[in-house]
């Protein structure tokens, strides 16, 4: 990709973070140029799915299937955001290495326990995205090698709220293009097997 395009800032979430609701764009062909809201799921449009933190994992998967998804917002009372949970944290590694650590079975994993907690989680405000690019959401999941990539805003009582979401598998599907992700280092593991590469 070229340099015309630029990585956007992002930060991480602070505690009572919450969930922004919303309803449904319809789809179309879109191009690296249009403004990135073509590409934003808005939560004040679309309302985004969500699962308890005492989910066990065959709950978390069931909700994924039912709802057509590949991530579940973890929540608790009204809305309020604890953390995020994706397909690859039910089938990659984090449930081995849970297992590992705590004992027990496959079975008695609940979402708390892999899912990426509220306060390891970034968004990008949602004034930045107003005068982003598609391209600038493409050059950003690349950077960070992230598959999902969250919006914030601000409520009027001063708190934050998750107003939106990319996804990597949408943008593709609209631009009728792969995105390629670099591979992204969570732990000194991820990092040393990236070296030994």
């Amino acid at each position: 990709m070229n340099n015309k395009y630029q990585v956007l800032s992002h930060q991480f979430l602070s505690p009572g973070t919450r969930i922004k609701q919303q309803q449904n764009l319809a789809g179309k062909r879109i191009t690296l140029t249009e403004n990135a809201l073509a590409v934003l799921t808005d939560f004040r449009l679309t309302r985004p799915f969500s699962i308890s933190s005492t989910a066990s994992i065959e709950q978390i998967n069931t909700r994924m299937i039912a709802c057509g998804v590949r991530l579940l917002f973890v929540t608790e009372g009204d809305s309020l955001l604890q953390g995020l949970v994706t397909f690859n944290d039910l089938f990659g590694e984090k449930p081995v290495r849970y297992i590992q650590q705590h004992g027990g079975s496959r079975e008695e994993i609940l979402a708390q326990d892999i899912m990426t907690a509220l306060t390891d989680l970034e968004a990008m405000q949602y004034e930045d995205i107003l005068k982003a690019r598609v391209g600038d959401i493409v050059e950003t999941m690349k950077s960070t090698g992230r598959q999902h990539l969250l919006v914030k805003d601000r409520l009027e009582d001063g708190g934050e709220a998750i107003t939106g979401l990319f996804s990597s598998t949408q943008i593709e599907n609209l631009l009728g293009m792969k995105i390629e992700l670099s591979p992204r280092a969570n732990t000194f593991a991820d990092i040393e097997r990236a070296l030994t590469e």
